[in-house]
């Protein structure tokens, strides 16, 4: 099997012939009044590092895509400019538990999620805060306008990452717009018009799909040029297995 070999080294392992893994093209400067619960995931795989988004379920939960798990994962919340030194909201910590879906198929990327234990609570704030999460098997039907963010790459011409937190405008799209070899309708959902050139590229894997301010999806795959539709996990079916995880830890 062909692989592409970038910074993102968990979804090189996961892709077929000319995927990507998750960066914003087409996206916005957020700020930090967009994205509370964002999170910049610095992952390390013995001596290499590569990074994933991810986001704030609760005061020491983070939810993101078990292809983004490694040997020791650091979590910054309240970040915005990744270079800033000044940034005084930004709380950065480590990460005490993985807990990837068990059910995960590096294959058919199926169950794509996975959920982080902080090895302390967040302090909340204006840039810190919490994403709701969907009522179990909700649906997201297409049409729904959603966003997606991140601090991966904004173009696939360059393998340069972007410094400050991006956002993208998306629209949920019909399942059979993803035509990508093991899609799952159940357990994952398709985002991003081709006609609009924006979706999430390499970098952003993990992070939300954030529809009418609850957490619908999570940056799983997609092209490897960033052409739109991606393919996202669908939170809402996972929610009982979260809500378990939680409550035994």
């Amino acid at each position: 099997m062909q692989v592409y070999v970038w910074l993102l080294l968990p979804m090189a392992l996961l892709l077929p012939p000319g995927a990507w893994s998750g960066e914003i093209i087409g996206g916005r400067d957020a700020g930090c009044p967009f994205g509370p619960y964002m999170a910049f995931l610095k992952i390390q795989h013995g001596k290499n590092i590569s990074r994933c988004g991810g986001f704030l379920v609760s005061e020491d939960f983070v939810l993101t895509a078990t292809h983004c798990n490694g040997d020791k994962i650091t979590v910054s919340l309240g970040a915005h400019n990744l270079k800033s030194k000044r940034e005084q909201r930004r709380q950065v910590i480590p990460v005490r538990l993985r807990i990837p879906h068990p059910r995960h198929n590096k294959k058919t990327r199926n169950n794509d999620i996975m959920l982080l234990q902080l090895e302390k609570k967040v302090e909340l704030n204006r840039c810190v805060s919490p994403i709701r999460l969907p009522p179990a098997h909700q649906r997201v039907h297409p049409g729904a306008k959603c966003s997606v963010a991140g601090w991966g790459r904004t173009s696939p011409r360059f393998k340069l990452f972007a410094d400050k937190l991006q956002k993208a405008d998306v629209v949920v799209m019909p399942d059979a717009t993803c035509t990508y070899e093991n899609y799952n309708s159940s357990t994952m959902l398709c985002a991003g018009d081709p006609d609009e050139g924006k979706n999430p590229f390499e970098g952003d894997s993990g992070g939300p799909l954030v529809c009418r301010r609850m957490a619908q999806g999570i940056v799983s795959y997609g092209s490897a040029d960033g052409t739109p539709p991606a393919v996202y996990t669908r939170v809402s079916i996972f929610i009982p297995w979260i809500e378990k995880m939680m409550k035994k830890l």
